[in-house]
């Protein structure tokens, strides 16, 4: 398309014109960056007493760099991963402030929760940006992050950057945060086995080895989960693999990296509040289901320019298979999709000094292409009734710097432009098995293009206090899911979310005390919202959201520490018929208290989480007249401990409390205490053991 290489070109030229004498943010590579940038990170071990200077960030195998200068940024460490009380990714997350989780279902090693990042609620997914080794997971359907398919062993650490400030790197997607999980280096040299047993009848085992050898660093990961589930029709079958190979040489690296999955879940569907002695571990729908298979690939390499640029090349290709079937009081309807994405990011980071200032930047395109096939019909083997197919690409070039004013004071900016390009049709077929209930959707072709942009800035009174802060502006394209529905008939046409964001924090140690405390605002246009009477998707009015977020840690002694994190959100409609309500499925307040202490060194550790959350609005209550999903204070514990430095195992414990409790509901729209939820487990517990070699 003419009109699009020329705009892809100026901006090529402008872009190369405002960051060429630039110095290199980090890679997804196998290099390691250290930043001289101070940023306060979750500590993970005990073994001594904490600085009392703001510890440096390393931040790797993705295009963050030295991090990004004014933004509240944390990293979980392996130790404190591995140490976590929590079962699931999402329940580590869920210690930092700015992160709710939510789940469908319990016991299912996370299938069915959801992170949401500063308020977003029932889209918090498609608000959220999921990377792993840099590269994004999310994808152009609905179907969220399937963090259960992420070994939790394999992970090296997980970067947690809050608010819209990774849109310029990242793109759209974005505009709660970025989570990116770094796999690569997380395996320890040699051999580990590892196998669990669990009520709910779960059980698991996992393997992982690294080798070195002849200039090659070979890692690989496999494990599988089995649960019965909470409840009924709730079975788990999880299997997972993924392995890393990169080759180290005189000029950079190269590096291949894959993964698989298979996941098979029952979904037993919601409890109703009008249905009297409802067993909360029944199955409205006992033969509801998912099965997802996943697949995916990226080669790439890095090549050193001197001693003041890199260039790196990588390409993907990622493919996932889901089918799923539903009976909601006696209409079935099976959904069979394929979805495959490819990409192709390569980027140049410059080294260099400007006026005898240190400049840091990172110039790039991402090209990504994605083809999605979705047949609708009643059950398996039936012919469709109707048949979707999309395909969707986007262009983006993007540029981010940051400069050292001096020793004590960084400012940032960057700039991204994205042309995307969706085009959908629908086959409609009325003669097949319930096609008389359905209906044709129009054609779609769509192209358009959006910005995103980061201005921030950062100034260290000393080496133990900074202060931090950041404009930017995000968009979010709608997903094909949401744009096709599940109503009649299908209106591919949604306008983009956008978000204009302005952040103000402080970070610092104190003696034995870290601490971080921020603001921010979010206000938003056009943000994207399931309608539960239409079963469509819409655009909404005007929305915002206002919060706080504070942490801290002390270190008592050597072998105890505590920890805290709290968060306050205002999210609410500012314009239209529900100004001033809340946004449903937000918690005002939210937050954990933790402990980790060296009982014995090695031999026996505890740790404890306490994680509470107030009331939320439930799904679809735009009005804010259903009652609210109710508050809770929710206990987790660990023991673990180390023998002969091969033997490890641990005990853990969920909702140590045994409370009854619901974190999801959806509303009816008009009639007042007729609302669905999703019961949670009481008392679960996972014990494990491994092995090293």
């Amino acid at each position: 398309m003419p009109n699009q290489a020329t705009s892809l070109s100026l901006t090529l030229i402008l872009s190369t014109a405002l960051l060429a004498p630039s110095l290199a943010l980090a890679q997804n590579s196998p290099s390691n960056v250290s930043s001289s940038q101070p940023v306060l990170l979750a500590q993970g071990g005990l073994s001594g007493m904490v600085p009392t200077e703001l510890p440096p960030v390393s931040v790797t195998a993705s295009r963050l760099g030295d991090g990004i200068t004014g933004t509240s940024t944390t990293v979980i460490s392996y130790e404190e991963i591995q140490r976590s009380p929590g079962d699931t990714i999402q329940e580590v997350l869920s210690r930092q402030p700015g992160i709710q989780i939510r789940s469908l279902y319990g016991g299912v090693g996370g299938a069915g929760t959801t992170v949401d990042m500063r308020g977003f609620g029932a889209t918090a997914s498609a608000n959220t940006l999921v990377l792993v080794n840099g590269r994004r997971l999310n994808d152009i359907d609905l179907a969220g992050i399937d963090f259960a398919a992420i070994p939790k062993d394999s992970i090296e650490r997980i970067e947690v950057i809050r608010g819209n400030s990774a849109s310029v790197l990242y793109g759209d997607g974005a505009m709660g945060g970025v989570i990116n999980i770094i796999t690569s280096g997380a395996a320890r040299p040699g051999f580990t086995v590892e196998a669990g047993i669990g009520t709910l009848g779960r059980r698991e085992a996992s393997a992982s080895a690294r080798q070195s050898a002849g200039g090659f660093d070979m890692t690989a990961y496999g494990n599988f989960v089995n649960s019965d589930g909470y409840r009924d029709n709730n079975k788990l079958l999880q299997r997972n693999a993924n392995g890393d190979i990169r080759k180290h040489m005189d000029f950079g690296d190269l590096y291949m990296n894959f993964s698989v999955d298979d996941q098979q879940l029952g979904l037993p569907g919601e409890r109703s509040s009008r249905r009297n002695n409802v067993h909360p571990r029944g199955a409205t729908n006992p033969y509801d289901y998912a099965n997802k298979q996943g697949q995916n690939l990226t080669i790439g390499g890095t090549y050193l320019i001197g001693n003041f640029a890199d260039l790196v090349v990588d390409a993907g290709v990622r493919r996932k298979s889901q089918d799923a079937y539903f009976d909601q009081s006696g209409f079935p309807s099976y959904v069979d999709t394929e979805l495959t994405t490819y990409s192709f990011t390569p980027r140049l980071n410059l080294n260099n000094k400007t006026f005898g200032l240190d400049l840091k930047s990172i110039i790039g395109i991402d090209l990504y292409r994605s083809d999605y096939e979705s047949d609708r019909q009643q059950r398996a083997g039936n012919r469709p009734i109707n048949r979707y197919n999309a395909e969707q690409e986007s262009h983006a070039l993007y540029g981010q710097s940051t400069l050292g004013l001096d020793a004590a004071t960084d400012i940032s900016a960057g700039l991204r432009l994205q042309r995307t390009e969706v085009s959908a049709r629908d086959r409609y077929d009325a003669g097949a098995p319930g096609g008389g209930f359905g209906s044709q959707g129009s054609p779609f072709d769509n192209s358009e293009t959006n910005h995103a942009y980061h201005l921030g800035f950062e100034h260290r009174f000393d080496p133990a206090l900074a202060v931090f802060g950041r404009v930017g502006r995000s968009f979010r394209f709608p997903t094909l899911d949401e744009r096709i529905g599940m109503g009649s008939p299908t209106s591919f046409t949604l306008r983009t979310q956008t978000s204009q964001d302005a952040e103000l924090g402080l970070q610092g140690r104190a003696g034995l005390a870290g601490y971080r405390l921020s603001g921010y605002l979010m206000r938003l246009e056009n943000e994207l919202a399931f309608n539960a009477a239409s079963f469509t998707n819409r655009n909404l009015d005007p929305t915002e959201r206002k919060g706080i977020e504070a942490s801290g840690d002390y270190q008592v002694l050597p072998e105890l520490k505590l920890r805290a994190a709290a968060t306050y959100i205002d999210a609410e409609f500012r314009k239209g018929a529900n100004a001033g309500n809340t946004v449903p499925l937000v918690s005002t307040w939210s937050g954990n208290i933790g402990v980790s202490w060296d009982i014995v060194p090695k031999l026996l550790l505890l740790d404890v989480d306490t994680r509470f959350f107030s009331a939320r609005r439930m799904e679809n209550d735009d009005r804010n007249f259903q009652p609210q999903v109710p508050g809770n204070v929710l206990v987790d514990l660990r023991l673990s401990g180390r023998l002969e430095d091969r033997l490890r195992w641990s005990l853990a414990v969920q909702n140590l409390f045994d409370k009854n409790y619901y974190d999801y509901s959806v509303a009816s729209a008009t009639t007042y205490g007729a609302y669905n939820y999703y019961p949670q487990p009481g008392r679960t517990a996972m014990a494990r053991v491994s092995l090293d070699f």
